[in-house]
């Protein structure tokens, strides 16, 4: 079982003492903000973390703070300006974290956070009404030509809505976006036919689809994603759109160092553990663990590449 001896290695290496550390961290429950409503696949991650580092560190204890709002703007500002004192960490998830820096909105940067790793991603996805007659991307673009069309994302600057950005821009076409103000209510779009299609997550959907409730047309990955082996991605289909969302941990910039390493050797270990990975895969959540180092490095590309769509159309 995981214990705290974890910490008293990093404080010894620092030439502290391993006993008053110890004693000091954690000497209460740990907030993990996260910026969505509780029940989503950010929040069942967070939770997904809790229940196993409690389980397996002893006196550790957190608590989750679902601060939804702004496509996960208020959630993001809430861990930048929190206490760097190790009480509060938190999720974020992209392209909106660096989407509201590109906008100008965010009060944040980059260098807001320390970045611990990530710890998912959810492959985006296209999806329509079962009764579509839209059957793959280029009956989406043939239609689209032909008729305006209603299409749903999960908010501006979201994964989905720079996906249908990439999607007219490969393609020529226009779509009437409906922002709405989450999967449920594109869920709900698609099952009672009241959209024409949706960019969403595969997670979002994946059940819906297996059940025949609604058809998943072309996955946004470089590959066929090991959930839906025999769904053609869009590269295939000849349209190269490629999005994915990922999900990871940060905490405010500034923690004591010795902490800090003692809160990403948690996660890391954690995430690597059976149990975790099996739990992941009985709640469909699509792992894709990375260092501090590389989801960092991801992250200052995203926002590059986020910028450059900006700079064309910014919205």
């Amino acid at each position: 079982m995981l214990r705290k001896s974890i910490f008293a290695g990093v404080v010894m290496a620092l030439g502290l003492t391993a006993g008053a550390a110890i004693a000091e961290y954690p000497e209460k429950s740990i907030t993990i903000v996260v910026p969505s409503k509780a029940g989503g696949s950010t929040d069942r991650t967070a939770r997904l973390f809790t229940e196993l580092a409690e389980k397996n560190y002893d006196g550790f204890e957190f608590v989750i703070k679902n601060v939804p709002g702004s496509g996960g703007q208020k959630g993001f500002e809430t861990i930048a300006r929190a206490n760097p004192d190790g009480y509060t960490i938190g999720l974020v998830f992209t392209p909106q974290l660096v989407a509201h820096i590109v906008s100008g909105r965010a009060k944040y940067t980059l260098d807001s956070f320390h970045i611990m790793g990530n710890t998912a991603q959810d492959p985006a996805i296209v999806v329509v009404p079962k009764d579509s007659a839209i059957t793959d991307m280029a009956s989406l673009a043939e239609a689209a030509k032909a008729n305006s069309l209603t299409v749903a994302v999960n908010g501006i600057g979201s994964d989905d809505f720079l996906a249908a950005k990439a999607f007219e821009a490969a393609t020529g076409v226009e779509f009437n976006l409906l922002p709405t103000k989450g999967s449920t209510e594109q869920k709900a779009a698609i099952l009672g036919g009241h959209v024409d299609a949706a960019f969403m997550n595969l997670s979002q959907m994946i059940k819906q689809h297996k059940a025949g409730d609604a058809r998943i047309i072309a996955l946004l990955t470089e590959e066929r994603d090991e959930h839906l082996p025999d769904m053609y991605t869009a590269k295939e289909q000849g349209i190269t759109v490629l999005m994915r969302a990922t999900r990871g941990f940060v905490a405010p910039a500034g923690i004591d160092t010795a902490v800090q390493d003692q809160l990403d050797k948690m996660l890391t270990e954690v995430m690597a553990s059976d149990e975790f990975i099996a739990n992941a895969k009985t709640g469909s959540i699509f792992l894709l663990p990375m260092s501090g180092a590389d989801y960092l490095s991801y992250l200052q590309s995203l926002q590059a590449e986020t910028q450059s769509v900006y700079d064309k159309a910014p919205w």
